[in-house]
């Protein structure tokens, strides 16, 4: 009775080559946004979980540390931390989870170094996003080989971004276009480059 039950579920399982294919979907399992969440304990708090679930660290406005373990996130009032910089470097978060950066108000820095869900509709979310619009002050993409010329590009948007560091992006081809006109939209912007 119990043997063909468990060659039922031996059957469900992915075939070792499809490691990667399980891998993605877990990833993609931990940037489901939790709209409920969100509404329970507040934006900060959702996407700090969000964030640290998918190997992401945080920093809190008025502290210098930065919290990486889940089970250390700090309890308190609602709103008490506010989210002022996430490094997201060799992290999973992916565009799917990108609607908990919506509500921080306070975030200032964002580093992507490594993240290999990192694309230019990533970016593009980002530039969207009102507050980061007006409180977005400093951007680091490293190594992140889905970005193209056409990601960084919408960055246009964010006005207040003073420091903008990019590295070991193969798919930017025309970065003197680029800078051109980021700078031209926000001639206050620092771009520093490391992409030979």
């Amino acid at each position: 009775m119990i043997f063909p039950r468990l060659v039922r579920q031996a059957q469900r399982l992915p075939p070792p080559s499809g490691r990667r294919h399980f891998w993605g979907w877990l990833n993609a399992v931990f940037n489901r946004v939790d709209y409920e969440r969100i509404k329970e304990v507040g934006p900060d708090r959702a996407a700090s979980e969000w964030l640290l679930r998918c190997g992401a660290k945080v920093r809190y406005k008025g502290f210098d540390k930065w919290q990486h373990d889940y089970n250390g996130l700090p309890t308190g009032p609602l709103g008490k931390y506010k989210i002022q910089g996430i490094d997201a470097s060799e992290s999973c978060i992916m565009y799917r989870g990108f609607d908990y950066l919506d509500g921080l108000e306070h975030l200032e820095e964002i580093k992507l170094c490594k993240c290999m869900y990192i694309e230019d509709a990533c970016l593009e979310r980002i530039s969207k996003i009102k507050n980061l619009q007006e409180s977005l002050q400093r951007l680091e993409i490293i190594t992140c080989g889905n970005v193209s010329d056409k990601g960084v590009i919408s960055l246009h948007s964010l006005r207040n971004l003073q420091y903008l560091f990019l590295s070991d992006l193969p798919a930017i081809k025309q970065r003197d276009v680029m800078v051109q006109l980021l700078q031209k939209s926000n001639p206050s912007l620092q771009v520093e480059l490391d992409l030979d």
